[in-house]
């Protein structure tokens, strides 16, 4: 998911170097997004992973 963050603001940067606004600006907006989602998941597994509790015979 990252990944395909890091390529959308790749993409938004070369389409705004070469002057297709359009394009930058949905590229940017797609980054965002997928970065947010990125950053959700994270936490989530994080908080997830911590409250899983170990066998007792361990």
């Amino acid at each position: 998911m990252l990944r395909l963050a890091i390529v959308f603001l790749v993409i938004a940067l070369i389409a705004a170097l070469l002057g297709f606004g359009g394009v930058a600006a949905l590229s940017w907006q797609g980054a965002k997004v997928l970065f947010v989602v990125f950053l959700i998941l994270a936490v989530l597994s994080f908080l997830g992973h911590g409250f899983r509790r170990r066998p007792f015979w361990r």
